[in-house]
């Protein structure tokens, strides 16, 4: 029986309360209390990279005519962004979201109701 094809979902999201630059602390799992600088965001796989956070070692072969060197490389791997936070002041807090006077959304730290940048 034919009837209407199904709807693919988005899978996606179009935006997330963690920016790009941002310091967060990892608030689970190995590295439990760590801070860094967000180096990249993943709006897919709802992931962040952070800088010196969730290190892996990566075997790489060396590239055509000693372009790139082979080796172990160790680098950054992605975090949920479940498992990590807002620093604001020294302190871990929530984001969230207010309407400022001329119309436009404005990012607020839930503890101390500063406005981020």
């Amino acid at each position: 029986m034919l009837g209407k094809p199904k709807k693919k979902k988005s899978g996606g999201v179009r935006h997330m309360r963690i920016k790009k630059g941002d310091t967060v602390m990892k608030i689970s799992g190995v590295g439990k209390g760590k801070t860094g600088r967000v180096l990249k965001v993943i709006l897919s796989r709802k992931m962040v990279i952070v800088e010196g956070m969730n290190m892996v070692k990566r075997h790489t072969k060396a590239g055509r005519k000693g372009q790139t060197q082979g080796g172990i490389v160790e680098k950054e791997a992605p975090v949920h962004i479940s498992n990590v936070m807002l620093i604001v002041g020294g302190e871990a807090t929530r984001v969230g979201y207010t309407t400022l006077s001329d119309g436009s959304k404005a990012r607020v730290a839930k503890k101390t109701g500063e406005n981020l940048a």
